[in-house]
């Protein structure tokens, strides 16, 4: 849904406001801006935007947010501020919506410290000028009434206004104790995908200095077996391409993505392949808004993608349409797909499991071999399943077949869901790894304590043992487990007693019910949110009595908004944007980041969390400079290239948008005219990897492993990550495929000490890179000197140069097999396609698969709850929803949860459109929702956004939130009633596929 005018509802309090989303942002705009709206409606739907506005004489970005402030009228200042008086201290600053992942502009206009109202940035190359919904109002996030505003406690069942001294000093009193007590992985720690970089790597950091690696993010369950299964592919587990570079495509396959609701502003990129011939496949088991603008919609059964996949494949093989050089010279195992395809997915196979005839599947698989390059683009349609890891590497396979990947047009489009998820998986709280995604085992540990300047043995004796200091640590999805599982049966000495809800939304976890008993079983809660979130009232109502531990200490803690610190943030394209401060903190709200340094200062490793960082006074406070914290970034994440984007690059980035291609995202000419910095050659936002130091001036990498241009030009090859050779086939690329201008023309590994020498490449290096490389390779050399010689000198790539894995010997299937999901509708499937058997301490706990499959078909449960239930996204609403439903504008647009029923199902249970319904599903929970009759998903299908909480099986919650603080539209959350099943690689959450039953309510 994208604004093409300004909302009409005005704020609570009944200050003015003025937000657009257009160029037009009032209704007492001059005869000009009413004429240049009327230009810009009937100009060519193929012209640049940006170069129209130029056309038009009118300045855009800062000139034209400063130059229409005239328009505003005048805003009452925030709590604790006077009004403007006369025409106040006007600035225009430049941030990025805090909401989904496309890295939407907008300028921010502040008079006299109130943020008064907004433009979207006409010159960003993603967004164009364009915002959403949810981009349109994001002013009322950052002066959102319904903020926390204070720190609070949980005392006798009510939240009661303490101050944040009493608030630190007692949470950190008894992090001492559990810490003493029952060891560091006593505590677990949820971060946030709404962190931005330098946060996210902060509080990595803050929780190996605490001792454990028990801390995850949304990331768990939103991509984590896109990252696992693209990684194992070849080499890094991200989008290839970006939103920009579909404008080249001519075939867009979306399957388990709608986008235009999920990611609205990518379909303007979208819509301009369209007009340039591209085909649009949507396959979804589900009609979306995004398989509205399809030419050709694929409904499968959820959970079937494989099947309709490898029905592709089995077409493309069988009339001899994949890339043969291709595959000869840049992947290894396809010979053992095309066999294990051709055997297992003939047409009937398919269609018995997708339900997809042969025609169609046929049809598809025509317009991929025509029309190339092609692009597949996913999400959590493909994620969210007990097999996602299978699921996308099918997809990569696909594309690998085609000869698609590492080729402007193609790739796989990954639209990831949150502003940062992509930046806080990269560099962020993942419980298996350290910042840019090093591992944890012992060498990754000394290159950390060495570029923290912290002595790797005191490091050690943090931990519990050094055993697990090197063992992930519980994921996200799975916390509860970490509660409630039987102590023996749990691979750490505790189970864990308490936990940190910081910027993590409750509801968009699966088993709701049993994660309310693990809550109430915790000694310490404690939420550290703008938007205090479901967890507050889910800590606040009363549960069971046999689960509540009586000595439970629930604290909430108000955090700022992006909007209120500054810092990068990346894209999902990879881009790296930075934010400036728009307004100060609010009411008693603190920076992550700040709190984050006084609770390390309580608990003794303040010095060594913030050795290498300026600090800033924010309220009299010292909080860590965010431009610190990105440059130890820059000089610790080599291994993806998080080392080239310093906060002066990005910032002179923010500054130019407009010199920055919207097809290529490259910067033909133009200097920065502040620091000087010549922007010609770099790709906005420094798409990582940006390898080197940001001296080395390594332009960013638009496309990843694109052979067509130089390494010193954002190309590339596959990453030797695998080693050289298995089973006697050759695992690095074949004579003659190499990077253009490569000196080794022939595959070769990565680049260590060693293998410079033997080429007589180590002369190369400075005196001083010598004395850092030595005994190091590409990863750990933290001077960069193996980079700079390999990469700028004899135009190599210091990952090597590899094939593609189509076979992924680590997994649980080296090819991707269909399983059935735990909970299912067809158990006639189950014996041909079982699930896997169960597993003992992975990710140190029991994970149920075959015993909990074959007791759902032995208590028929298929015939109990016969409709499969899945969940998606709304363009209204993001994430857990907190935020947004908090936003009187968003919520007016939006009243209420709701399921989508077929018009047959309806029927048959006498429910109308409009009335309340009951949802019932195998764990005993109950929703009561409103019908939505519609065809949208047929008639075995019912659909639900996660978006809603604040309901619990009928009740309303509202007594439970702290008071001021609950959001404005509360329903029923899905994951209140959603079922176990757990990826076999990642532990990501089962959530498109479970199953229900319905009756009017």
């Amino acid at each position: 849904m994208l604004l093409t005018r300004k909302s009409t509802v005005a704020p609570r309090d009944g200050a003015p406001l003025n937000v657009s989303s257009s160029s037009s942002s009032s209704s007492s705009a001059s005869p000009f801006v009413h004429s240049l709206r009327r230009g810009l409606a009937n100009a060519l739907p193929t012209m640049d935007r940006r170069a129209f506005l130029r056309r038009s004489g009118l300045g855009v970005g800062v000139g034209l947010a400063a130059g229409q402030l005239t328009l505003m009228r005048k805003s009452q200042a925030a709590e604790g501020r006077p009004a403007a008086v006369g025409a106040g201290k006007i600035e225009v600053r430049r941030t990025v919506c805090t909401h989904c992942s496309v890295g939407c502009a907008s300028d921010a206009v502040v008079e006299n410290g109130v943020w008064v109202r907004q433009e979207p940035v006409f010159d960003s190359p993603l967004n164009l000028g364009a915002h959403c919904a949810k981009g349109a109002a994001l002013r009322e996030h950052g002066h959102g009434e319904y903020r926390l505003r204070y720190p609070m406690k949980l005392v006798d069942g009510k939240y009661q206004r303490i101050g944040w001294d009493q608030a630190l000093d007692e949470i950190t009193a008894r992090l001492k104790e559990l810490r003493q007590a029952s060891g560091p992985d006593s505590v677990y720690w949820i971060g946030s995908s709404k962190h931005n970089n330098e946060q996210s790597y902060l509080m990595r950091k803050f929780v190996s200095l605490f001792g454990s690696n028990n801390c995850d993010h949304q990331a768990r369950i939103c991509h984590s077996t896109t990252v696992a299964g693209v990684a194992n592919t070849w080499g890094y587990g991200a989008m290839t391409n970006s939103y920009n570079d579909m404008r080249n495509s001519k075939v867009a396959m979306y399957i388990g993505s709608n986008a235009a609701e999920a990611h609205p502003v990518s379909m303007l990129h979208l819509l301009h392949a369209k007009e340039n011939g591209c085909k649009v496949v949507v396959v979804d088991p589900r009609f979306t808004r995004t398989a509205a603008k399809a030419d050709e919609y694929v409904r499968i059964r959820s959970g079937s993608d494989i099947p309709f996949l490898f029905g592709i494949l089995y077409h493309i093989f069988k009339n001899g349409w994949e890339d043969k050089k291709y595959i000869n010279d840049r992947v290894y195992g396809m010979d053992e797909v095309r066999a294990d395809v051709m055997a297992k997915w003939t047409p009937d196979k398919v269609e018995e499991a997708c339900g997809v005839k042969e025609a169609q599947v046929l049809k598809v698989a025509t317009w991929l071999n025509e029309n190339r390059p092609g692009t597949v683009v996913w999400c959590m349609g493909q994620t969210q399943h007990s097999i996602g890891n299978a699921i996308v590497r099918a997809s990569c396979i696909l594309q690998l077949a085609l000869g698609n990947v590492g080729k402007s047009g193609g790739g796989t489009n990954i639209f990831r869901g949150h502003d940062n998820v992509q930046g806080a998986t990269d560099v962020g709280p993942n419980p298996d790894s350290l910042p840019g995604y090093y591992g944890i085992a012992e060498g990754a540990w000394k290159h950390f304590a060495s570029v923290w300047g912290v002595d790797f043995e005191w490091i050690k004796k943090q931990f519990a043992s050094p055993a697990m200091m090197s063992k992930p640590g519980i994921t996200v999805s799975r916390w509860i487990d970490g509660v409630l599982e039987k102590n023996e049966l749990i691979d750490q000495d505790s189970n864990l007693r308490g936990v940190f809800y910081w910027g993590h939304a409750p509801n968009s976890q699966t088993r709701g019910l049993e994660m309310k008993r693990a809550m109430d079983k915790l000694d310490l809660l404690v939420v550290v949110d703008p938007y205090p979130s479901a967890t507050a009232a889910m800590a606040a109502m009363p549960g069971r009595p046999e689960d509540l531990n009586p000595k439970r200490a629930v604290y909430l803690l108000p955090a700022c908004t992006q909007f209120e610190t500054s810092g990068s943030v990346t894209a999902s394209n990879r881009s790296l944007q930075w934010r400036e401060k728009v307004i100060e903190p609010l009411w008693e709200s603190r920076s992550d980041h700040m709190i984050m340094q006084q609770f390390a200062d309580r608990l003794g490793f303040g010095k060594e969390l913030s050795k290498n960082f300026r600090m800033q006074k924010v309220k009299g406070m010292d909080e860590p400079l965010p431009d610190d914290i990105l440059r130890e970034i820059n000089r610790s994440c080599w291994t993806i290239g998080y080392t080239g984007q310093s906060p002066e690059r990005l910032q002179a980035h923010m500054r130019n948008m407009g010199a920055f291609d919207v097809r290529t995202l490259r910067a033909k000419s133009g200097k920065d005219k502040v620091n000087g910095y010549d922007l010609a050659g770099d790709y906005f936002g420094l798409p990582w990897p940006c390898y080197g130091t940001p001296e080395l001036k390594h332009p960013g990498s638009a496309n990843l492993y694109d052979t067509s241009k130089h390494v010193m030009d954002g190309g590339g090859n596959f990453r030797a990550n695998f080693g050289v050779e298995r089973n006697g086939k050759n695992l690095l690329a074949e004579d003659g495929s190499y990077s253009l201008g490569a000196e080794i023309t022939t595959g070769y590994p990565e680049f260590d000490h060693l293998l410079l020498k033997k080429l007589g490449w180590w002369d190369e290096l400075t005196d001083s890179e010598k004395a850092k490389a030595e005994g190091k390779n590409w990863k750990t050399d933290n001077s960069g000197g193996i980079i700079r010689v390999t990469m700028k000198n004899h135009g190599c790539h210091v990952f090597g140069n590899a094939k593609a894995r189509a076979l992924v010997w680590n997994f649980p299937d080296a090819i991707p097999q269909h399983r059935e999901p735990l909970y299912g509708t067809r158990p006639d499937l189950v014996a041909k396609y079982p699930t896997h058997d169960d597993k003992m301490a992975f990710w140190r706990l029991p994970t149920l698969y075959k015993s909990v499959q074959q007791k759902n078909i032995a208590d028929k449960v298929a015939e109990k709850f016969p409709y499969i239930m899945t969940s998606g996204r709304l363009v209204e609403y993001e994430g857990g929803g907190e935020e947004t439903r908090s936003n009187p504008w968003l919520a007016e647009l939006q009243q209420e949860m709701f399921i989508e029923i077929n018009p047959k199902v309806a029927a048959e249970k006498n429910i109308r459109n409009g009335e309340r319904a009951w949802v019932h599903t195998p764990t005993g929970a109950r929703l009561n929702v409103q019908a939505l009759v519609t065809e949208r998903v047929a008639p075995d299908t019912v659909f639900m956004p996660f978006h809603f909480s604040g309901h619990w099986q009928g009740m309303d919650m509202l007594p439970y939130y702290p008071q001021g603080a609950a959001p404005v539209v509360r329903g029923e959350a899905i994951n209140t009633s959603t079922t176990y099943g757990y990826d076999s690689v990642t532990m990501m959450q089962e959530t498109k596929t479970t199953v229900c039953n319905i009756e009017k309510a």
